[in-house]
Formats: structure tokens, C-alpha cells, sequence
């Protein structure tokens, strides 16, 4: 229920669609900063509909919890943010979300000639690791996320 006193978990829960346990989660992971009531309660600010908002829109997007906490460390608990705080805020995903964008669309691009090749001729793909050579630039699919064979 909302109030002059602060939100409940259960209203909270109901205008986002979250369960009440994500919610918990989300307190537990430092999203979250609810107060108790005099009867025990938890209690939410009204900022906290926005936070759990934005907190499920960089999910999406593919942002950690760690990093989700980074960028909210910088909004104020206690108040609604204000339209600078949020574009504040927005700056520093942008930058995250424009390199995700350009890693996308290399492994698009990279994809698009691996769908037609078929493998037939190893030697010539871009993605061919003979000798796993790739192994010495690090872990993961290291030519997908930007090293090319030759470097």
C-alpha cells in the first residue's frame, strides 16, 4: 500500500511486476535502501518504483548487478531523482551500451560470412584458430570479440 508513510513491499511488488523475493534480493544486493516502521515493516521510497524500473531496464540490457549498483550509487535515496540525475546517470551507460552495440554488430557481421561458408575451406575462414593460437590473447572466443589472427 502506498502512503505518506512509505510503500510497502507488497505494493511495491504489484506496481512492478517483480515478486516481493526479487525485491528482497535487490535490497540484499545494495539496489535498495527501505527503513522499518515502528511495527518492524519494511518501507520503500517512492524513488524506489523508478530504481526497481531502471534496475530491470539494464538487466535487460545486459548490465551486472555490480554495475547497476555502481551507477545508483550516484542517484539520491532519499528523493525522486530529478531529470539531470537521470541523465547523469544515462551518460555513463551510454558509453557501455555504444561499445556492446559495435561488439554486436562485428559478431553480426563476422556471423553473416560464417552462415554462407559452410567450413569447407578452414584456412580461409576469419574464424579458423589453427594451432589454437588464439589461446595465447586470453580466454573466451577471442576472434568474435575483436582479436583478429593476425595480431
Amino acid at each position: 500500500m502506498a502512503s505518506s508513510h512509505g510503500l510497502s513491499i507488497g505494493y511495491l511488488a504489484e506496481r512492478t511486476g517483480l515478486a516481493v523475493s526479487a525485491i528482497r534480493y535487490y535490497e540484499a544486493q545494495g539496489l535498495l535502501e527501505p527503513w522499518r516502521n515502528a511495527g518492524g515493516q519494511r518501507r520503500f521510497h517512492r524513488a524506489d518504483l523508478r530504481r526497481l524500473s531502471f534496475v530491470m531496464i539494464a538487466q535487460k540490457f545486459g548490465f551486472t548487478l555490480p554495475e547497476i549498483r555502481e551507477q545508483l550509487s550516484s542517484l539520491p535515496g532519499n528523493r525522486t531523482p530529478t531529470k539531470e540525475d537521470w541523465a547523469r546517470l544515462s551518460e555513463g551507460f551510454r558509453v557501455h551500451l555504444d561499445a556492446r552495440i559495435a561488439t554486436l554488430e562485428k559478431l553480426r557481421n563476422d556471423l553473416d560470412g560464417c552462415i554462407g561458408c559452410g567450413c569447407l575451406s578452414l584456412p580461409s575462414c576469419a574464424l579458423y584458430n589453427a594451432g589454437d593460437r588464439a589461446a595465447k590473447k586470453g580466454q573466451g572466443p577471442r576472434y568474435l570479440m575483436g582479436d583478429s589472427p593476425g595480431t
